[in-house]
């Protein structure tokens, strides 16, 4: 599958380093490194807010895992502190290893993101049930530890790490489940442009009145009455007090498409407050080769 972008020389994407990660295999999939330049950066937010100051023209962050659901640091930095839109959705079939520098008698302490040993909690246990589990920013950053030859320690990463860094898969596929996937998201300062065959999402978040019965209801009712299908709701923090939630829609469908944005208008005026990522097509990968 080519999902190649015709990007100018200039263009420069960000994307969630150092070298190893899957954000790294995502933006070397989707970009011509010919074409493109790629910035690395050491947080989720800091890539978001690069795009929104002009510093890169777009990035690529992880969204949503299919065990362990929504990355929130995403979704709020994208509802609180960053005005962009959603270019692209890429499902990424996600495969974990534990990585050693070598074999020692026992692991003591496994090293990752945290996102990356939640989806790998139960197998872990199962093959180091003393070992201590530590967060680390990133996959790679617990590849480049582990790598420094630091004794009893492993790292949950990807294989591109493993070769990059020269270690050892001491155990492949350490995933808790075999279909294990995460959603990426390619965010830029203009919406993508989308056809009505494309296959495509459309995405909002939106603040109701909470006090009053039956405001979620009502909001619900303007897509099912439009015939449009909601694929995700998510609730955060709306950061204006304890119990006051904002809602993030994701459905089927483009702006294109007159159910969707007739649906999308009606929510909008029922809101007290409301942002809207646009719409924009979707990419799934089944393999890497």
């Amino acid at each position: 599958m080519d999902l190649g972008n015709c990007c100018s020389k200039e263009t420069i994407i960000g994307y969630l380093g150092p070298h190893g990660t899957y954000s790294e295999e995502v933006a070397l999939r989707l970009y011509d490194k010919d074409k493109v330049s790629f910035k690395i950066y050491s947080s989720i937010d800091t890539a978001i807010k690069a795009v929104d100051s002009g510093e890169v023209m777009e990035c690529i962050v992880p969204v949503e895992n299919s065990l362990e659901g929504s990355v929130n640091v995403t979704l709020d930095i994208l509802a609180h502190e960053a005005n962009l839109y959603i270019l692209k959705e890429v499902i990424w079939p996600v495969r974990h290893n534990l990585l050693v520098k070598e074999h020692w008698d026992d692991i003591e302490v496994i090293v990752s993101h945290p996102q990356a040993l939640a989806q790998c909690r139960h197998n872990l246990r199962l093959l180091y049930p003393n070992a201590e589990l530590r967060n680390m920013n990133s996959t790679a950053d617990a590849a480049t530890f582990v790598a420094s030859g630091v004794e009893y320690y492993a790292a949950v990463g990807s294989q591109s790490a493993a070769t990059l860094y020269d270690l050892e898969v001491l155990a492949a596929d350490i995933q808790d489940c075999s279909t294990n996937c995460t959603r990426f998201i390619v965010l830029g300062r203009s919406p993508a442009v989308t056809f009505l065959q494309d296959k495509c999402k459309t995405s909002v978040v939106c603040k109701m009145n909470g006090e009053r019965p039956g405001s979620l209801c009502e909001i619900l009712q303007e897509f099912a009455g439009r015939d449009v299908n909601l694929t995700r709701i998510e609730s955060r923090p709306a950061r204006t007090g304890l119990g006051n939630y904002i809602f993030f829609f994701d459905m089927d469908g483009s702006m294109e498409q007159s159910n969707v944005r007739s649906a999308v208008e009606a929510v909008k005026e029922k809101s007290l407050w409301f942002k809207t990522f646009g719409s924009y097509p979707i990419w799934v990968i089944r393999n890497k080769d």
